[in-house]
């Protein structure tokens, strides 16, 4: 089994995290807590009662876990993909899988990562349900973008990539949300009072007390995140596997 697919998504990751951590905490903010007007209001308050350093609040421990979970997503889709077409990464170009086998080999990467100690826990069934179809989109929606825009046989440029990997951010983001914010829920709840029974006790209780549009809270700081960070992760991960390759 290549390890280079993983070595590339650890470090990808890593780069990814650094950038994408301030919208993180904005995001958790707005989705567990009611005091916000908004993500100015949000990020205002922040800053004020927490100076810049609040928005990088708890990133030692993601940087390493994280990093690790973007490694096992890369490494298992690559190699799924190895698995399902016998083509390497490097071979990809020449002969491009089909998307139903990209969209399986997404699926299998996003089923069997993890997202630290609490997504082993409360929130687990949310992220697991979160995560196996919204990666599958994800590299589906990269690789569509990468071959409209590039001659056949040939490596997309870096522009391609940048705005092939930010819009498959944005896309798999906005199809999350509604069990994003479940989890994210389910697991401040785990380290609070249990107010939940379940992930569908969540699910009703949140609509009961806020409405439909509670799934939909944080989609516009998501895909605001995830346009750089995914186009950052994805041009270090392909340029690194042309390094070595």
């Amino acid at each position: 089994m290549p390890v280079e697919e993983f070595v590339a998504g650890w470090i990808s990751g890593a780069l990814g995290l650094v950038l994408g951590h301030p919208f993180d905490t904005v995001k958790v903010r707005l989705q567990t807590q009611t005091t916000y007007q908004g993500i100015v209001d949000c990020m205002v308050k922040i800053y004020r009662h927490e100076s810049l350093l609040g928005f990088f609040k708890g990133m030692s421990f993601p940087i390493a876990s994280i990093a690790l979970v973007n490694s096992v997503l890369f490494g298992v889709y690559s190699n799924s993909l190895l698995a399902l077409t016998a083509t390497a990464h490097r071979e990809r170009r020449a002969q491009p899988p089909s998307y139903t086998h990209i969209f399986i080999a997404g699926c299998t990467g996003g089923f069997l990562q993890k997202e630290g100690p609490q997504g082993l826990f409360r929130g687990a069934w949310a992220l697991t349900l979160r995560d196996t179809p919204t990666v599958g989109i994800y590299f589906v929606t990269y690789e569509v973008l990468c071959r409209q825009c590039t001659p056949e046989r040939q490596n997309p440029s870096s522009a391609t990539v940048l705005v092939a990997g930010g819009f498959a951010g944005i896309t798999s983001w906005v199809a999350a949300t509604p069990l994003d914010v479940i989890k994210s829920r389910m697991q401040m709840d785990g380290l609070k009072r249990r107010a939940y029974q379940g992930m569908l006790d969540c699910m009703v209780r949140s609509v009961r007390q806020e409405g439909l549009g509670v799934f939909f809270r944080g989609v516009t700081i998501n895909s605001a995140r995830a346009f750089p960070v995914n186009a950052v992760t994805f041009l270090s991960y392909e340029y690194l596997l042309r390094w070595w390759g």
